[in-house]
């Protein structure tokens, strides 16, 4: 089986010529060879470490495999999801437009004053000349890197960016574009990649973008952004700020990140989904009028897609007014975060670099050891976290990833204490050895 790429549908005498020398091989027969690095484990894992299925209402304590589970995966970062105001306007808005409306592409047949009017109410926030929503966040991001940037422009980006960033900076160099990482906020690195980056549109005419986190959602620790947009007095570039996770949880009055670092006006695109903080579906991004006018007459993944549901349009607007005239959604959220920190630090727990909510607690062993520290959170403890490792993080390290929220307890934040100091003990003593992955699914 043969899969065209060409431009050209028509297979001329060279590529014949080739087709005749090379072993033709069977695209679905590559796939079932390599599963991939998380595939691989599909027959141990499925439905267990992936894929699990969490049932209930979201909320700390949900149902695991007909267990209870004190649960820190979830981004519900100020306890929206469940907020009855919330609720109250989910069920409204879907019983007055269903989930159908509008139809189409906002472009042609489903543009909304709500539409708009949940845009204005999110530049305001962010303190923006505009914002225009998109349908979802990695869609969104991909899309953005793809409609500011073309072959002659070059991208400058922190190396551990989001796979949605990432994704897009493929796209970029397909084409013909140039990008240069930069180490993890490895500032000094990032004004010499400046370097590079500015003879090279010196030569091609084009223009620089730098794309970084505000929080970076694994690591939890924040991007350099007041030292970023400093080196902005010695090279010319945009700045283009992911804040999935900082938006709602960051700054003063929760517009994110950039108002943490009193930078906001020296981002020049802003960006944040509604998957975390907001507790539903859907993204934006925010800047100049000028600027966000054009993304949205030339963003093909927003020209041709439908456009978001309005009840998820009208849920979204509740959800932001909550955000901004209820501080003690936001303080309720930073108390749970303090004390769990603290209380894993004072026990010896290695948290990183991170000042965000999101809580990573690493842990010395390979990936059969944290296999069983999983098993035995939720079997032993009925806690739920969620596992990270290798290619993520080094071969020899265990990420235990905790998102605490607003809906979160001081009981459980000291219930969960208690237990990771167990399992680490049990980890010392060499309880959670094994060569090879575990089989949940059978036990």
């Amino acid at each position: 089986m043969i899969l065209c790429i060409c431009y050209d549908c028509k297979i001329d005498y060279f590529c014949a010529v080739l087709i005749k020398k090379l072993i033709i091989v069977d695209i679905f027969d590559k796939i079932r060879k390599d599963r991939g690095p998380f595939g691989k484990y599909q027959k141990v894992g499925h439905g267990y470490f992936m894929f699990p299925k969490l049932e209930g209402e979201i909320a700390p304590h949900m149902k695991f495999r007909g267990k209870e589970v004190l649960t820190w995966s979830l981004n519900n970062y100020i306890g929206l999801a469940n907020h009855p105001e919330v609720r109250k306007t989910d069920a409204e808005g879907a019983k007055k437009y269903g989930m159908a409306a509008p139809m189409g592409a906002r472009i042609m047949s489903g543009q909304t004053v709500k539409h708009e009017e949940l845009e204005n109410n999110l530049a305001e926030f962010v303190g923006k000349e505009n914002a225009f929503l998109l349908n979802y966040g990695y869609q969104g991001m991909i899309s953005i890197i793809q409609t500011l940037c073309g072959r002659n422009d070059v991208i400058v980006y922190d190396s551990e960016s989001h796979a949605c960033i990432m994704d897009g900076i493929f796209l970029h160099k397909a084409t013909g574009g140039k990008s240069f990482v930069f180490p993890h906020n490895d500032i000094a690195r990032c004004e010499k990649m400046l370097e590079f980056a500015t003879k090279r549109v010196q030569e091609t005419g084009g223009g620089i973008l730098v794309i970084t986190e505000g929080v970076f959602g694994m690591a939890g620790d924040l991007g350099k952004l007041d030292e970023i947009v400093a080196l902005k007095k010695k090279f010319s570039f945009r700045c283009l700020v992911d804040d999935a996770h900082g938006f709602g949880t960051m700054g003063k009055t929760g517009a994110g990140t950039g108002e943490h670092f009193g930078v906001q006006n020296e981002i020049d695109l802003y960006f944040s989904t509604f998957a975390k903080a907001m507790a539903g579906i859907g993204a934006f991004i925010a800047g100049k009028e000028d600027v966000i006018d054009y993304l949205m007459y030339n963003m093909r993944s927003q020209t041709f897609a439908k456009s978001l549901p309005m009840p998820m349009v009208i849920g979204a607007l509740k959800r932001l007014e909550l955000l901004r005239t209820d501080p003690t959604l936001r303080e309720k959220l930073w108390k749970i975060v303090h004390r769990l920190q603290k209380g894993l630090r004072k026990n010896g727990f290695n948290l990183g670099d991170t000042e965000s909510p999101v809580t990573p607690v690493f842990l010395k062993g390979n990936i059969p050891e944290g296999t069983n520290i999983v098993m035995d959170l939720r079997e032993s403890y009925g806690i739920f976290c969620s596992i990270v490792a290798y290619p993520v993080v080094p071969k020899d390290v265990i990420m235990l990833r905790i998102i605490p929220t607003t809906a979160h307890t001081i009981e459980d934040v000291d219930y969960t204490i208690k237990c990771f100091k167990e399992v680490q003990a049990k980890l010392a003593a060499g309880k959670y050895q094994s060569d090879t992955v575990g089989s949940p699914l059978s036990q």
